[in-house]
């Protein structure tokens, strides 16, 4: 007797699973990368924005900042932001679809059972009949298209993963763009607070010369309009640090109350990260990963469009037994197997296979599009963000220095009031141009943050798993 049949059926399978998946896989891989390079225009050896910090990317950005506070808000957002929820999930579902378009290239295997009575109205016939049954199928993957329909949803899985990791960083920077946001606006409001309370003191002042006679009705009224302007103003910054806080709330994944609590101060500014090399941003950004990825994936759905126009070979064995007698139902008189082999070749579909290789083509062509805008984006981030960083740094040299002028202004002109020298409308001027400048200050000093976050989320550096680097709060 033969060997049993099943055992032929599965040799061929492990054979044709061997030879063919990882083949068109790693072929599609490599015409992916290819692909995937044209679509980009040259890239410069460097940055064309900053000349210097071509060093290695950081990472650990959010550690950077060496606020422990920020720290643990975003890894609570890790474990509770609803979006991040919902893109792991994806990713488990991409992985469970790899696995179910992988199945079908190891055989199926069945087990069926089966009784029976019949009863005859007249005359003998009357029995039991029972039967049980080993069924083994296989499709040959003769052209790979079982395998290009694994190595698709593989690639998708893996294009979702990327997609997810950069969701993760992408949260991380929302967390500290809307904390710093937070306590900017707690700044300014601190600010607010103090025209406030300058104004008022001026409207007594005013008031009281008003009614001795050195001041008229229009002092009286600018000075109090001018307060009515800084309480709106303080409203305004108020309520903007609630909703900035709400916002930081439902970021982590807290009720928005309103009531979450942050350093007083915003962090320092870290040194500059590393830029590293244009060319490596690709091989490490995850939102261009996982384009490069829907490129392999839209490749090897076009191999599984060609493939389908060619015959189709599966294979089929059974093993089983039948009898009257359940007990004699495996003796080998009553058992049985069968070979069967099944070569089916399209011949004509209405047109419908050759549209499904024309739709998986326009979907590679739309991949390739979609990676090499991807790119451009990414680089055009980096630069941007280089850019900005100069420009950022230069404004707050320009403000800190206005600041400064300003301070001694007022200070200058408090001395030339209190000689009579100049009016008090002119000492309130020079306040207001202190508070002003103070108020751009902590803008630009937030600016300078977000630009580092920016940068860092850019340059596809993740924000985990470093020091934190010595830097002083602001003051």
């Amino acid at each position: 007797m033969s060997k049993p049949p099943f055992k032929l059926v599965s040799a061929v399978a492990m054979a044709t699973l061997l030879a063919g998946c990882s083949t068109v896989r790693a072929v599609n891989d490599e015409r992916a990368e290819a692909l995937a390079a044209e679509s980009v225009p040259p890239v410069p050896d460097q940055w064309t924005s900053v000349r210097e910090r071509v060093g290695p990317v950081d990472v650990g950005w959010i550690a950077a900042f060496n606020d422990p506070v920020l720290t643990a808000l975003v890894e609570e957002a890790q474990r509770n932001n609803r979006n991040l929820q919902a893109a792991a999930a994806s990713v488990r579902r991409a992985n469970a679809f790899a696995r179910q378009a992988g199945a079908p290239l190891l055989p199926s295997v069945g087990l069926s059972a089966d009784a029976a009575r019949t009863e005859v109205f007249e005359g003998p016939g009357s029995g039991n009949r029972f039967g049980v049954g080993l069924q083994v199928s296989y499709e040959v993957d003769l052209w790979g298209r079982i395998a290009a329909g694994e190595a698709a949803a593989i690639a998708s899985a893996q294009a979702a993963e990327a997609d997810y990791i950069f969701a993760q960083y992408s949260i991380a920077a929302s967390v500290a763009r809307t904390y710093f946001l937070v306590i900017e606006s707690r700044e300014q409001a601190d600010v607010a607070a103090g025209i406030v309370d300058a104004l008022t003191e001026i409207v007594r002042i005013v008031n009281l010369r008003f009614r001795y006679g050195f001041a008229s009705e229009y002092d009286t009224s600018l000075a109090e309009a001018d307060l009515q302007s800084a309480r709106d103003s303080l409203a305004a910054a108020r309520n903007g640090e609630i909703e900035a806080l709400r916002a930081l709330e439902a970021l982590v994944g807290r009720y928005p109350a309103g009531l979450l609590e942050t350093a007083e101060n915003l962090p320092g500014v870290p040194p500059p990260p590393g830029a590293g090399l244009p060319s490596q941003l690709l091989e490490r950004r995850p939102d261009v990963i996982a384009a490069e990825r829907d490129v392999a994936a839209a490749l090897n759905s076009l191999s599984v469009a060609r493939a389908a126009r060619l015959p189709s070979l599966s294979l089929s064995t059974s093993v089983g037994g039948s009898s009257a007698q359940l007990e004699n139902i495996l003796d080998p008189v009553n058992l049985a197997w069968t070979l069967a082999g099944n070569l089916l070749a399209p011949i004509f579909q209405g047109g419908a296979l050759d549209a499904q290789v024309d739709i998986a083509q326009a979907d590679v062509d739309a991949a390739a599009a979609i990676y090499a805008d991807t790119a451009i984006n990414a680089f055009t981030e980096v630069e941007s963000a280089l850019d900005r960083g100069v420009f950022l740094r230069t404004r707050r040299e320009a403000l800190e220095t206005s600041v400064a002028r300003s301070r001694n202004a007022l200070r200058l002109s408090n001395l030339q009031f209190g000689q009579g020298e100049i009016d008090l409308f002119d000492v309130l001027g020079t306040q207001q141009r202190v508070f002003g400048a103070e108020s751009s200050l902590l803008a630009i000093k937030r600016a300078q943050l977000n630009q580092y976050v920016e940068l860092s989320l850019a340059l596809g550096g993740d924000w985990r798993n470093a020091t934190p680097i010595a830097v002083e709060p602001e003051q």
